[in-house]
């Protein structure tokens, strides 16, 4: 059976999908106030809890990291203090993965910090998608790339 664009977006107005828009919409809420923040203590470790230790992050101009471990080595050095990520209003989409978890996609644009505080005007759009992993009643980002810069 085909499904219209228009059936297609009454399934997303679904309780069940509704749900869990708003529980990853959450958890990216979540996720990002911990990079944003991660030039304070404790918060880059916070960030880090949100990824599966063996996670893969595909970055169209940085390339790809394998590890959690080396994804948060690169967060600390390139991110931590110099930018902050804001999520476009209105572009978060998700879709159920069926027996694992859920697929999120959206825009992201990047604020570099101001020296003595505050952000300069956000610049630096891009595209992201991430693979969310439901396991033991628990959330860990598998997969996430992070494009179109």
């Amino acid at each position: 059976m085909v499904m219209t664009a228009q059936a297609a977006r009454a399934a997303d107005d679904s309780p069940v999908e509704s749900a869990l828009h708003r529980t990853i919409a959450a958890l990216d809420s979540a996720a990002f106030d911990a990079f944003n923040r991660c030039h304070e203590p404790g918060q880059l470790a916070r960030y880090a809890s949100f990824f599966d230790p063996a996670v893969e992050f595909y970055h169209d101009l940085g390339g790809v990291t394998w590890t959690r471990d080396a994804m948060i080595a690169q967060t600390a050095a390139n991110v931590c203090g110099k930018f902050q990520r804001e999520l476009v209003p209105g572009t978060l989409k998700v879709w159920p993965i069926k027996d694992y978890g859920a697929l999120a996609r959206g825009e992201h644009a990047f604020c570099h910090y101001k020296p003595g505080g505050g952000t300069h005007p956000c610049e630096g759009r891009a595209e992201f998608t991430i693979l969310w992993r439901l396991q033991d009643q628990r959330w860990t980002i598998t997969r996430a790339f992070s494009y179109a810069h």
